[in-house]
């Protein structure tokens, strides 16, 4: 295969992601499924040729699904961040942590001084701490902090809206599920 065929090859995967994510296979038929919360852990079927054990986040439309086996994923409901904050690259988990402290950035700090300057010297970890019960820091090809996580939340009712300042939550079950499934190393694909 010549560099020509392996980027035209690419470009699908690269511009359109999310139709290679199926949506939930429908578990049952019942009066019950049709009212499920969209954002509950599901497992779906999803394209051949993801890396098992990968993460893939789709942002436009509040999904992170954890690749289990060829074909399959869990996919979670995610809060993403607004419009001017998108993280979106490649990355490695490169750190875990329970009941995460957290210290805003400053350029969160320099955007809304009002709601984080009080937190310049950090939170300690807890329920109360906004990255929630977990956090799955992500880092770079380089093995730099890329300052986004996939962390749990304190306001779960933000889940399947982009309101964060660029990280990636989730609800803390889902959060715990999701910390307990994965390795230091494993790769996060942000769309």
């Amino acid at each position: 295969m010549n560099r020509r065929q392996m980027i035209s090859l690419a470009v699908p995967l690269i511009a359109a992601p999310s139709l290679l994510l199926a949506q939930a296979a429908p578990q049952a038929t019942t009066p019950a499924a049709a009212g499920r919360d969209p954002y509950a852990p599901t497992e779906v079927a999803i394209r051949d040729g993801f890396e098992v054990g990968s993460i893939i986040v789709v942002s436009k439309d509040f999904f992170l699904y954890h690749v289990i086996a060829p074909g399959k994923a869990i996919r979670y409901g995610v809060a993403v961040g607004r419009d001017e904050l998108v993280w979106k690259g490649r990355a490695t988990v490169g750190r875990k942590t329970e009941w995460p402290s957290w210290r805003p950035t400053p350029e969160m700090i320099q955007r809304n001084p009002a709601a984080y300057k009080k937190y310049e010297n950090g939170m300690p970890g807890g329920p109360s701490n906004p990255l929630g019960a977990r956090a799955l820091y992500l880092y770079n090809d380089r093995g730099q902090d890329t300052a986004i996580r996939i962390h749990g939340t304190t306001e779960p009712g933000s889940i399947g809206r982009a309101v964060s300042n660029g990280c990636l939550r989730m609800r803390n079950e889902a959060v715990m599920s999701l910390y307990d499934q994965i390795p230091i190393g494993t790769p996060v694909y942000v769309y």
